[in-house]
C-alpha cells in the first residue's frame, strides 16, 4: 500500500473521535501557540507604555489582513487537495499546491511593497493619531516586509495539515512561535528596540516558519510543491475562490472589525480604550484559536469523507466538534469572565485600562461559546464546497452584523456599545449558523 492509499485509509476508516482528535491536537496547539506569539508583542510591549500597546493594536488590523490573504490561498488550495485526493485525482491536487503558493508569494511581495510606500496614509487610515503614529509606523512598517513569508507559510500549513500532516504543520509554526517569544524580550527590554523590535521578532518568526514548513513539505509523504506544476488558470483561481473566500471575508473582515473598533474606541474613549481593546481582542481570539484549532482537525477529514461520499462521517464529526467545543469554551469564558480585571493587568497595569477592558471581555465571554456552532458550520460548509453559504456564515461576525452594529450602538450608548458590539454581533451571527447547518446536513 502506498502512502497515498495509507493515508486514504486512514481519513476513511478511523473511527471519527479517535480521528479528529488525533487530528486536532497538533492544530489546536498550533493555534495556541500562534495566538500566544501574537499575544507576546502585546505582552511584552505594554511594559513600554499605553501608546506603544494602542499601536500595536491598531497594527494588527492590517498583520490580520495579511494573515486572512495567507488563509485564502491556503484554504482554497487545501479543501480542494483534500477533495481531489479523496476522489483520487493526484494531478489536480499538485497543480493546485504549487498554483496557490506561487500566487501567494507574489501577492505578499506587492502588499509589503505597496504597504511601505503608503504606509503613514496606512497608519492613519487604522486609526493612529499623534500620540500612536510614530510606533504605528515602526511596528507596521517591519510587519509589512514580512509578508510574502507570512501569506507563504500560511499556504504550506493548510496544504499539509488538509493532507492528514497535522504534525508536520504544527512543528512548523511552533518553531516560528518559539523564536518570536525568546526574541521578543531580548529585543524590547534587553536591547530597548522599542516596537520595531517587537516587529522583528514577529517577522524573524514567521520566517523561519516559512522555510521549516517549506522543508518540511518537501520531506513529506504528500503533495509536494513543485514549480513545473504552477498552472495561473480560471480553473484553479475559481477552485481557490471557491474554497477560501470564506476564511478571507472571515478573517478580512475580522481585520476590518478590528479597524473599526479601535476608532470608535480612540472616538468615544481614549488612547486607553483602545489599548483596552486590543488586548481584549488578542485575549479572545486566544480562546477561539483553540476551537477554530479543533475545526482545523475537522476540516480534512469533512472535505476528505466528502469527496470519497462518505457523509455520514461528515455529520458525525460536525456533532462532535460541537459537543466538545461548546463544553471547552463555557469553561474557558467562565474563567475570563471571573477573572476579568486580573487577565487585562497582565498586559498592562493601567488602572483606566483594566477599568474598561474588564467589562469588554466579560461582555464578550458570556456569548463566546456561540462561536463553536459558527466556527464549525462555517468550516463544514467550506470543506464541502458550499461556497456561498460558507462566505455567509464567515462574513456575519465581523461584517455583515458588526459593521452595522459598530456604527448605531455607541451612538446610543456611548463606549458601553463599543464594548457590546462584538457581544451582539455574536448572537446575531449563531443565528445564521443553525440554519445554514441544518439545510446542509439534511442533503446529506
Amino acid at each position: 500500500m502506498n502512502n497515498v492509499d495509507s493515508k486514504r485509509e486512514f481519513l476513511t476508516k478511523t473511527p471519527i473521535p479517535i480521528l479528529i482528535t488525533k487530528l486536532a491536537i497538533p492544530t489546536i496547539i498550533s493555534m495556541l501557540v500562534t495566538g500566544i506569539y501574537n499575544m507576546a508583542d502585546t505582552f511584552f510591549v505594554g511594559k513600554i507604555s499605553t501608546s506603544a500597546t494602542a499601536a500595536v493594536g491598531l497594527a494588527f488590523s492590517v498583520m490580520a489582513i495579511i494573515q486572512a490573504i495567507g488563509f485564502f490561498y491556503g484554504q482554497g488550495s487545501g479543501t480542494f487537495l483534500s477533495r481531489a485526493l479523496g476522489g483520487d485525482n493526484k494531478k489536480g491536487a499538485s497543480e493546485m499546491a504549487a498554483t496557490a503558493f506561487a500566487m501567494s508569494l507574489i501577492t505578499g511581495v506587492l502588499v509589503a511593497f505597496l504597504g511601505n510606500i503608503f504606509i503613514k496614509d496606512l497608519s492613519y487610515a487604522v486609526g493612529a493619531n499623534a500620540k500612536t503614529i510614530k510606533d504605528t509606523m515602526e511596528y507596521m512598517g517591519v510587519i509589512l516586509i514580512g509578508a510574502p513569508f507570512f501569506m507563504g507559510q500560511f499556504v504550506i500549513n493548510n496544504q499539509l495539515r488538509f493532507q492528514g500532516n497535522a504534525i508536520f504543520a504544527m512543528v512548523g509554526l511552533m518553531v516560528g512561535a518559539v523564536v518570536n517569544i525568546v526574541l521578543d524580550p531580548l529585543l524590547i527590554l534587553v536591547f530597548h528596540m522599542g516596537v520595531r523590535g517587537a516587529g522583528i521578532a514577529t517577522i524573524s518568526g514567521q520566517i523561519i516558519s516559512f522555510f521549516v514548513l517549506l522543508f518540511i513539505s518537501f520531506r513529506s509523504d504528500g503533495v509536494k510543491i513543485k514549480i513545473s506544476c504552477i498552472r495561473i488558470n480560471f480553473y484553479y483561481i475559481k477552485e481557490i475562490i471557491n474554497g477560501g473566500a470564506a476564511s478571507f471575508c472571515r478573517q478580512g473582515l475580522a481585520a476590518l472589525s478590528t479597524l473599526l473598533l479601535n476608532r470608535y474606541a480612540k472616538h468615544y474613549g481614549s488612547v486607553e480604550a483602545v489599548a483596552a481593546m486590543a488586548i481584549t481582542t488578542r485575549v479572545t481570539m486566544m480562546l477561539v484559536s483553540a476551537v477554530i484549532g479543533f475545526g482545523q482537525g475537522y476540516q480534512p477529514v469533512c472535505s476528505y469523507n466528502y469527496g470519497a461520499k462518505l457523509t455520514k462521517r461528515v455529520k458525525e464529526g460536525y456533532f462532535f466538534c460541537i459537543k466538545w467545543g461548546t463544553v471547552f469554551l463555557i469553561v474557558v469564558s467562565t474563567l475570563c469572565f471571573i477573572y476579568a480585571p486580573h487577565v487585562i493587568r497582565i498586559f498592562r497595569n493601567d488602572d483606566l485600562v483594566i477599568s474598561i477592558g474588564k467589562y469588554a471581555l466579560r461582555y464578550q465571554t458570556v456569548v463566546l461559546p456561540t462561536m463553536v456552532t459558527i466556527v464549525m458550520t462555517n468550516m463544514m460548509l467550506q470543506s464541502i464546497g458550499s461556497g456561498f453559504k460558507a462566505t455567509i456564515t464567515s462574513s456575519a461576525r465581523s461584517g455583515l452584523f458588526f459593521i452595522p452594529l459598530i456604527m448605531i450602538l455607541p451612538k446610543f450608548f456611548g463606549l458601553t456599545g463599543v464594548l457590546v458590539t462584538q457581544a451582539v454581533a455574536d448572537l446575531c451571527s449563531f443565528s445564521v449558523a443553525i440554519p445554514f447547518a441544518y439545510s446542509e446536513l439534511k442533503k446529506m
